[in-house]
C-alpha cells in the first residue's frame, strides 16, 4: 500500500488527507501541534455540499509536527500556504526519498518551481484544488463548492490513482498545468474582493458592484495573458474571456445565468477572508500579485490588481471592510473600467 503524507495540515490538507484516509489509504498528517491535538481529540469529520459525509476516528489518524515524518512517504501532498513554501522545500530537501512523488496543491504559480529547485531529481508535480474548504468546528471540514483535484499528468502517478478513486475523487490529469492554474487564479482574484466585503461568498457574488470589482481584476489579467500568449483552460461552461461580461450583468440576469457559480455553501468565505479573520498573513502576493508579476515581465502595469493587493495588506492590519459601491469606485479610480 502506498504511504501518503500531507505536508501542511490546514483546511485543504485535512480535507484531502481525510478523504484519502476514509477511503482506506495509509495517510499521515504533518502540521502544527495545535491541529494535531485537535485531530487526536476529535478525529476528522468531512462533508460535501452535495451531501457526502466521511468520518476518520481519532485513533486512525497518524499525525506529527516533525518534517521527518514524511521520510518514508511514497506520495507527499504539499498543502502549506504559499508563503511557507520555501521553508517546506528546505525541510523536505533532506528527507524526501529518491522515488517519492511530490504534488503542490497550493495557490499561485511558482510553488512547484520552488519545490523542484530544492528537490532535484525528484518528481515534483503542479496540482490545484479548485474548491473551497470551510472549517465547521474542531476536526470538521466541509467542501463548499464543486470541483476535483487537478494535477500535471505523469506515469509516476499510477500507483496512487486507486487511492484517489477510493476517496471519491476523480483526479483530473493535464499535460500542461499552466493554463489550468491561470484559469483557477482568475477565479481566485475574487478572494480579495470577498475578503474586503466581509460577506460570505454567496452573498458577495449576488451583488453586482462586487462582481464588477472582480470583472475589473479579471479583465486586466486577461489582457495581459493574451499578450503573453497564455490561454486559460476552460473550467466552466463559458470560456474565461467571457466571464467578466457575465459578472457585469444585473443581479436578476446573473442569478439566472450563473446558477453554478452561486452553488456555494451559504456560509462559505474565501480562504483569504478566513486568514484576515484569524490575523494571518494572506496569500495575496501569490494570487493578485501573480498578475502584477506578469505585467512587469511584459513591461506593463496592473493597477486594479495592484490596488487590491494594497487594500488587502492594509486590511491585514486594520481588518476594514468595504461596501461594493465604495470598492468599485476605488478600483475604477485606478483606471479600471467595468
Amino acid at each position: 500500500m502506498a504511504r501518503i503524507s500531507i505536508y501542511g495540515a490546514g483546511a485543504i490538507g485535512c480535507y484531502l488527507g481525510g478523504r484519502l484516509a476514509a477511503g482506506s489509504a495509509e495517510v499521515n498528517f504533518i502540521g502544527r501541534s495545535g491541529i494535531g491535538e485537535e485531530l487526536r481529540r476529535h478525529g476528522l469529520t468531512l462533508t460535501h455540499y452535495g451531501g457526502g459525509d466521511w468520518r476518520v476516528l481519532p485513533e486512525a489518524i497518524a499525525f506529527s509536527a516533525e518534517p521527518g515524518a514524511a521520510a518514508a512517504a511514497d506520495l507527499i501532498l504539499v498543502t502549506v500556504k504559499s508563503g511557507a513554501t520555501a521553508q517546506a522545500a528546505a525541510e523536505l530537501a533532506g528527507i524526501v526519498g529518491p522515488n517519492a512523488v511530490v504534488i503542490s496543491f497550493q495557490n499561485g504559480l511558482g510553488n512547484t518551481g520552488t519545490l523542484r529547485a530544492a528537490l532535484p531529481g525528484r518528481t515534483v508535480l503542479a496540482g490545484m484544488v479548485p474548491f473551497n474548504v470551510v472549517r465547521r468546528g474542531p476536526g470538521a471540514f466541509h467542501q463548499a463548492s464543486e470541483g476535483e483535484p487537478e494535477v500535471a499528468d505523469s506515469a509516476k502517478l499510477a500507483p496512487f490513482l486507486a487511492d484517489f478513486t477510493r476517496a471519491g475523487f476523480a483526479l483530473r490529469r493535464h499535460r500542461d498545468m499552466l493554463p489550468v492554474q491561470w484559469a483557477k487564479l482568475l477565479f481566485n482574484l475574487n478572494n480579495a474582493v470577498n475578503a474586503l466585503s466581509g460577506l460570505p461568498l454567496q452573498q458577495e457574488l449576488a451583488q453586482r458592484d462586487y462582481r464588477r470589482c472582480l470583472a475589473l481584476a479579471q479583465a486586466e489579467a486577461l489582457v495581459l495573458l493574451a499578450q503573453a500568449g497564455i490561454r486559460p483552460a476552460r473550467l466552466t461552461p463559458l470560456p474565461a474571456r467571457w466571464i467578466p461580461a457575465l459578472l457585469r450583468l444585473p443581479d436578476v440576469l446573473f442569478a439566472r445565468l450563473a446558477r453554478k457559480m452561486l452553488a456555494i455553501d451559504p456560509l462559505a468565505r474565501s480562504s483569504m477572508a478566513d486568514d484576515l479573520a484569524a490575523g494571518r498573513r494572506t496569500e495575496i502576493d501569490w494570487i493578485n500579485g501573480e498578475v502584477i508579476s506578469l505585467a512587469e515581465r511584459l513591461g506593463q502595469r496592473a493597477p486594479v490588481n495592484a490596488r487590491l493587493v494594497a487594500l488587502i495588506k492594509a486590511a491585514e492590519i486594520d481588518k476594514a471592510s468595504w461596501s461594493g459601491k465604495a470598492l468599485l469606485a476605488e478600483l475604477q479610480a485606478t483606471g479600471g473600467r467595468g
